[in-house]
């Protein structure tokens, strides 16, 4: 069965007080463009993201707002940093890295926050049931190509809002010499 596959660059989502805090007062995000995922935009909002060792500009913040703060970045964002974020799902937060987020009028700690996201599926219950996937956690994912590969733990992310794609990192991308448009092959589900 195959599924398109989308690209996420590093990016941020903030919460409410979060945002204030780097924006200002009253300050909500604007839309640049709408991402695949149902209700998901990137905004025209970017800040900085930084650790002692280096720094990281431009980092886009995603919409709409979220309950909590998360920063996610590639392997190689990381060795840049100076960081060791675990691989997580979105939200996942505990024992994650530290990191500072540096916006136009005001800067944010984090004691945790920052992770590397993990290979997964968007998928509604419906498409689930209908690709006999009920009951399952992962798959596998074949990439064609000159650098083609097995994509083993992709997870799948059940939501009924969702738009049937894999999501991976620009470190997985650029091993497999991925592109826009690009369609993997899901061969093999796992428990």
């Amino acid at each position: 069965m195959q599924v398109p596959i989308g690209i996420s660059n590093r990016h941020i989502h903030l919460n409410e007080a979060d945002l204030k805090v780097l924006f200002g007062e009253g300050y909500e995000l604007e839309k640049a463009k709408d991402l695949t995922q149902p209700g998901q935009y990137a905004s025209t909002s970017k800040v900085t993201i930084k650790t002692k060792k280096d720094e990281i500009s431009g980092v886009r913040v995603l919409g709409p707002i979220r309950p909590y703060t998360q920063v996610e970045i590639s392997l190689t964002d990381a060795y840049k940093l100076g960081l060791k974020p675990p691989v997580r799902d979105s939200g996942n937060l505990d024992g994650s890295e530290a990191i500072t987020i540096v916006g136009p009028v005001g800067e944010l700690v984090l004691e945790k926050g920052c992770i590397i996201a993990t290979r997964h599926i968007h998928i509604t219950p419906e498409q689930m049931k209908e690709f006999g996937f009920e009951g399952k956690r992962e798959v596998k994912v074949k990439i064609d190509g000159i650098k083609g590969g097995i994509l083993d733990h992709v997870q799948l992310k059940v939501n009924p809002i969702s738009y049937f794609e894999l999501h991976l990192d620009t470190d997985d991308a650029n091993a497999h010499l991925l592109g826009l448009g690009a369609i993997g092959e899901i061969i093999d589900e796992q428990e």
